[in-house]
């Protein structure tokens, strides 16, 4: 009788979940320790019963490795060069991909571009908005020409109304925008909370892989630039794209971060514009700015962006400064970086006149420099706006400088040196050994700064003349 009113009041103890994430149990809380979310706790009733897995059908029985047939998984093409490039070579079938950015960075038009080339006879495509009318998507379509007539549209937020689309449609893609606006009646919570993420995402990868349609998901982003919801999103999910670029720039990356079917060190690169967005397979001429004479304080410097080597511009310019505490502004490039290079110069390579001006440091086209391999040129850019003498024309520099004034050896040099002779430059400052370099490429190795100093025109800067002037008349 004991036992029995044991087992009876174990049953009838209420239990709680959190309607933002799932999280269950026993005892009511204030705060969730899952999500971390205040108030969403509330009472279910019954404690949940425990459960177990018996052993089922088998739906697909194994066999050897070897014997797989891997035609399934042929990559098909999207239509859109750039970002086939990233996916390693187009979609999978089943495969599902999350392509993340902040607001108004292009997600949209690019999908929207995405679905009507890759719809056909044989392949419908179903593109799903939950953020806007369809007659809205219809005039992006209009204006960036990515009419089709295979090309599904619809607008919902309901997530049995989508899957319901699928049974009507059936198509080979399906593009999802986005994952954060859907929302399952049978979950509890607002859109985009953790528990309706989770039951969405994993509804549409279930869908996909049963019917064998690659889907593309959009997803937002936090303040922080993290991907908004459940990090098990970024779990179930095949392939995860950071879609990056600033609004005021017209350069557009598309970066893998995981990739179950390729490489994840592959770089798309996009041009956005008011006919929409196009692919830019030689981007370099974005980033650089095209002159007849030389011009105090520009140096160029090759990048790499993934395995893409690209050819960059670094600006400099130094103005005597009207306030004690002279500017320091950067744009495109590391603060602390730039900070180091002025430091470096002053103790390394006796440049004293930078400590009392105004310096301001940019890139051209949008692009930013974030590795150590463009030390080097933003050391130059800084030298030579400081003596206000140019660097000689069709120069290169390449190679991270360290606080003893050393200039260290960076990956993929010869990569780099021979997208920079392909776009016409003809001379570069490389760290020591740079291995096989292009053939008609004058290459200079440089050990440290005294010797990368060297390239610049011997001829007495604007600085060191005033200077003087105010030392002979006693000033």
């Amino acid at each position: 009788m004991a036992a029995r009113t044991s087992r009876s009041s174990a049953k009838d103890r209420p239990s709680y979940r959190c309607t933002e994430c799932g999280y269950s149990t026993a005892k009511w809380l204030g705060r969730c320790p899952e999500c971390q979310a205040w108030g969403t706790v509330e009472e279910l009733g019954g404690a949940p019963a425990v459960r177990t897995t018996a052993a089922g059908r088998v739906t697909t029985a194994a066999v050897p490795i070897g014997q797989v047939d891997v035609r399934t998984a042929t990559a098909r093409s999207t239509g859109v060069d750039e970002l086939d490039r990233v996916l390693g070579g187009g979609l999978i079938p089943g495969a599902v991909v999350l392509l993340a950015g902040e607001p108004g960075v292009g997600k949209s038009t690019l999908l929207l571009d995405v679905a009507a080339k890759a719809a056909s006879d044989e392949h419908r495509t179903l593109y799903v908005t939950g953020e806007e009318s369809a007659s809205q998507v219809r005039l992006r379509a209009e204006r960036i020409g990515a009419l089709s007539d295979h090309l599904y549209l619809a607008a919902e937020t309901d997530l049995s109304a989508v899957l319901g689309h699928l049974d009507a449609v059936k198509p080979s893609l399906l593009i999802m925008d986005s994952v954060q606006t859907v929302a399952s009646p049978e979950i509890d919570g607002a859109p985009g909370g953790m528990a309706q993420v989770r039951e969405v995402a994993g509804a549409l990868i279930r869908a996909s892989k049963e019917r064998g349609m690659s889907t593309l998901l959009v997803g937002h982003v936090t303040k922080d630039g993290a991907i908004a919801g459940p990090r098990l999103l970024e779990h179930l999910v095949d392939v995860v794209l950071s879609f990056e670029g600033d609004r005021h720039a017209r350069l557009r990356l598309v970066r893998g971060v995981k990739n179950r079917y390729g490489a994840t060190d592959e770089v798309g690169c996009f041009e956005l514009h008011d006919e929409g967005i196009t692919g830019l397979a030689d981007p370099s001429g974005l980033f650089l700015t095209r002159r007849t004479e030389a011009v105090p304080g520009t140096c160029l410097t090759v990048t790499l962006e993934g395995k893409r080597p690209l050819v960059a511009e670094v600006q400099a310019l130094t103005v005597d400064s009207q306030i004690p505490s002279p500017r320091r502004t950067t744009s495109g490039l590391e603060t602390s970086r730039v900070s180091m290079m002025l430091a470096v110069l002053e103790q390394r390579g006796r440049i004293t006149a930078l400590g009392k001006r105004d310096i301001y440091t940019a890139t051209v086209g949008g692009v930013k420099l974030t590795e150590p391999a463009a030390d080097l040129a933003v050391a130059l850019a800084l030298a030579s706006a400081a003596s206000d003498v140019p660097l000689p024309k069709n120069l290169v520099a390449i190679g991270e400088v360290g606080l003893a004034g050393e200039v260290r050896r960076v990956t993929g040099v010869q990569r780099r040196l021979a997208e920079a002779f392909r776009l016409g430059f003809t001379h570069a400052l490389v760290p020591v050994d740079p291995g096989k370099v292009p053939a008609g490429m004058k290459v200079t190795e440089v050990a440290d700064m005294g010797d990368a100093l060297r390239v610049l025109p011997r001829g007495r800067s604007r600085t060191s003349a005033k200077d003087s002037k105010e030392a002979a008349t006693g000033q």
